[in-house]
């Protein structure tokens, strides 16, 4: 037929040429990922890096190293994660939680119990004992608000300000005095100054010159 012949003369042969595969061989073409799965922030990251890498410095990096990098980093921020949730239930920092020393002796809550009930003396030869130096300290400040507490000098209340007890003491003697081991006290405890057992003896001259000058 005329019609078969028409057609036959219209249509050619086409073949494609490899500039095209060479077009469309870019990362943006490439669907050989399964469907439905997509990258994270830092897969896509570590993709971007080592292309960044292959590009700049012309040499290919096995993706089995980049894996491995994704997985380090994983267990990174897991750690991470993990200490920051230790500090914020326990609230203390990750080496005292691990620490074999004991515990017992900041057991002490101001709040809950009266600074004339708890027995200081024992408290601060407790922290001797272990080597508790900066502790001690602090035990020997409680012990110096007890005594004069209980000799009326001033009135022990746990949201009282160190300035607020120097203001109640009318023995002029002892305002000085009392300025002293405060000092000392907010320098060592709340400065968390490590101090050794020389450095103890030496703070402890202040305490016990305080505790020979108050009135019996």
């Amino acid at each position: 037929m005329q019609l078969s012949e028409d057609i036959s003369q219209v249509l050619e042969s086409r073949s494609f040429g490899q500039e095209l595969s060479e077009k469309y061989s870019g990362d943006e073409f490439d669907y050989s990922s399964p469907e439905g799965e997509a990258q994270n922030l830092i897969g896509r990251f570590l993709l971007w890096l080592r292309n960044l890498l292959q590009d700049t410095f012309g040499f290919n990096i096995n993706p089995a190293f980049f894996k491995v990098l994704e997985i380090l980093i994983y267990i990174s921020m897991g750690i991470l994660a993990l200490y920051f949730l230790i500090r914020f239930f326990v609230n203390e920092n990750l080496t005292s939680i691990f620490s074999k020393k004991a515990t017992s002796l900041i057991d002490i809550n101001l709040s809950e119990e009266h600074i004339e009930n708890i027995d200081l003396d024992v408290k601060i030869k407790e922290a001797l004992a272990q080597k508790e130096y900066r502790l001690a300290v602090r035990y020997h400040y409680l012990r110096v608000l007890k005594n004069l507490s209980l000799k009326n000098i001033i009135t022990w209340e746990y949201e009282k300000t160190n300035t607020d007890y120097q203001n109640e003491i009318t023995i002029t003697e002892l305002k000085p005095l009392f300025q002293e081991v405060s000092y000392l006290y907010d320098y060592i405890w709340y400065g968390e100054q490590e101090i050794d057992e020389n450095g103890f003896k030496a703070a402890e001259k202040h305490f016990t010159n305080l505790k020979k000058r108050t009135p019996n």
